[in-house]
């Protein structure tokens, strides 16, 4: 959780960079923008882990921002920060979609505690019983199954030894050269069509949540994308 990448916007910079500056001594990646227009660029051009958001900016407001983002990522945390109190707002907040509403003036201590408790709730996590959630969906290793609300997948060995690998190293890079070599012992070129075939079914699996995806980097290997990564 340490190394979440936050999303900041907040047209007040003196402020911004406040929250900016001791959200980052608690461990966070932090990215801070002025404005709403600036805001929706920089999140279409990098990955964030949550977003917290001023609702009166400038250009685009953080209602109209938070619509836009809920499009593209329907799972990611939001974090409204305002100076309204109005039962209104925060009821407007909600129904498009935000996890949290703080409400100026705040505690930095509050908003990192609350970025904290969200990120908890998203992350790719592993149980008692080896099982993480991938967004909509529960993997279970040792019983090779992926569970999405009442439909249960059953996988094959080969798929669930590669999707684990995937899981502990959701949003890294994993070199095609590493999953073979731990699934199959070998990362000869033949072997290497088979993963293919592997990821393609395992992108078959998951397709309920357009918010997992197994993306292809070229020439490196592979990457799991699961709603905040």
């Amino acid at each position: 959780m340490s190394k979440a990448h936050i999303l900041l916007i907040e047209d007040d910079l003196n402020l911004g960079f406040v929250i900016k500056d001791n959200l980052e001594m608690e461990g966070f990646s932090v990215t801070l923008c002025d404005d709403g227009e600036k805001g929706w660029h920089v999140f279409t051009q990098l990955n964030f882990d949550i977003c917290v958001l001023d609702v009166m900016l400038p250009r685009k407001d953080g209602f109209t921002l938070a619509q836009e983002i809920r499009q593209k990522n329907t799972q990611i945390p939001i974090i409204f920060l305002t100076a309204k109190s109005m039962k209104e707002d925060k009821i407007t907040g909600f129904r498009i979609g935000a996890d949290d509403y703080l409400t100026k003036p705040f505690s930095i201590e509050e908003l990192t505690l609350r970025i904290e408790a969200l990120l908890r709730r998203s992350k790719p996590s592993i149980n008692q019983q080896n099982q993480y959630t991938l967004g909509k969906y529960v993997f279970d290793h040792p019983n090779l199954t992926l569970r999405y609300e009442s439909q249960v997948q059953t996988l094959t060995q080969k798929e669930a030894d590669v999707l684990l690998l995937l899981c502990k190293n959701a949003g890294k890079a994993i070199k095609r050269e590493e999953i073979l070599l731990q699934v199959w012992g070998s990362d000869d070129y033949f072997l290497g069509r088979s993963l293919d075939v592997f990821i393609s079914r395992l992108r078959k699996h998951l397709n309920n949540d357009p918010a997992v995806e197994i993306t292809n980097l070229h020439g490196v290997g592979f990457k799991l994308k699961t709603p905040s990564l």
